[in-house]
């Protein structure tokens, strides 16, 4: 624990099979429920084409604001169980089609690399899904190295993303 001081953290929900949309809503649930934690923000949902392998469905996004006194470590376990209890399979291929992904995006300004963790997530500065829901629930953030989040997006273009009704 983070000794009771709430820190904001960022989460990217993913899904591409058994109803995407109905997956980040409950897990949208699960966020809020969690202990020591208020979810303060979600993103609307948004399609895009799967950034792994061909063949597999088009993939719904959004990004969760939370603040939290778990910390880093222990939240994410907590979005790890998550995605066990929605059925999420760990078979070690990457990009594959889920049923539900979490990543911890951003834990404050920490930057932090060990062997189960790194802040910011890589590659955040480089996906248009991720960026643009993230952009939308928290436009003047800025990253740990100070890029801002929604000028980030805007460089990057959204020609890929569709922006589903909630």
């Amino acid at each position: 624990m983070s000794d009771g001081v709430l820190v904001p953290a960022y989460v990217g929900l993913g899904s591409n099979l058994d109803d995407p949309a109905m997956q980040l809503r409950r897990a949208f649930d699960a966020l809020g429920a969690l202990p020591q934690t208020r979810l303060v923000a979600r993103s609307a949902l948004y399609q895009n084409p799967p950034m792994g392998p061909a063949g597999q469905p088009d993939f719904v996004n959004a990004v969760a604001g939370l603040l939290t006194a778990l910390a880093p470590d222990v939240l994410l376990a907590a979005l790890q169980a998550i995605e066990d209890r929605h059925g999420r399979r760990r078979d070690g291929s990457r990009w594959g089609p889920r049923v539900l992904d979490l990543d911890l995006l951003l834990y404050g300004d920490r930057r932090l690399q060990t062997g189960t963790l790194t802040l910011p997530h890589p590659g955040l500065s480089e996906r248009a899904f991720v960026l643009w829901p993230l952009a939308q629930v928290a436009p003047d953030l800025r990253l740990p190295l100070g890029a801002r989040v929604a000028s980030l997006a805007a460089a990057m273009g959204n020609a890929d993303l569709r922006r589903l009704d909630d």
